[in-house]
């Protein structure tokens, strides 16, 4: 499990130098997104991934492993605006959102630890196929609970549906280097 935490870590870095370059070029104006619009902004990435492993032919030259980076920090941000709300302008400089964004990859780090730990690794025999499918899958859970406006019976809320969605995300990512 040493190996999947040092393997982990070397995904989160590739995900969040990127997502600092786009916070100094761009600030954080997805601050004003609401959940439903980030939700779908993942969904089309996943298709994308999707789509990309069904054919042949990719008429756009960006492969799985920069959608699976876009659906990493897609669904931090969706993260940070569980806790932090919908801003009206662009409100965090590039530190307080660097910090947000480490907060939140430590605690989904630390359940994707405790699942790995309870599933003994069983991810290392899923295929990125298969992790592809398992977020969709969250992705429409995540969609079904905004649409019942957050409200769920016995299932877990949208937090935890993220926090699997970047640890699948990720897995894809140790897969397809692996792979290389």
């Amino acid at each position: 499990m040493q190996q999947t935490s040092q393997q982990y870590d070397a995904v989160i870095q590739t995900c969040r130098e990127l997502f600092l370059k786009k916070t100094k070029d761009y600030g954080t104006a997805w601050r004003i997104l609401r959940l439903p619009s980030l939700t779908d902004q993942i969904f089309i990435k996943a298709q994308r991934i999707r789509s990309i492993q069904e054919k042949e032919v990719r008429k756009v030259d960006e492969g799985e492993q920069s959608e699976f980076i876009g659906i990493i920090n897609y669904s931090i941000m969706a993260l940070i605006q569980l806790k932090k709300g919908v801003a009206e302008q662009p409100d965090l400089n590039t530190e307080q959102v660097i910090a947000l964004y480490d907060e939140e990859v430590a605690t989904t780090k630390a359940l994707m630890e405790n699942k790995n730990h309870d599933y003994g690794e069983a991810w290392r025999d899923i295929r990125v196929s298969s992790l592809t499918d398992l977020i969709l899958q969250k992705l429409l859970r995540v969609k079904q609970i905004e649409d019942n406006e957050g409200a769920t019976l016995v299932s877990e809320g949208i937090d935890a549906n993220y926090q699997d969605i970047i640890n699948y995300a990720i897995f894809a990512m140790i897969h397809i280097s692996e792979a290389e």
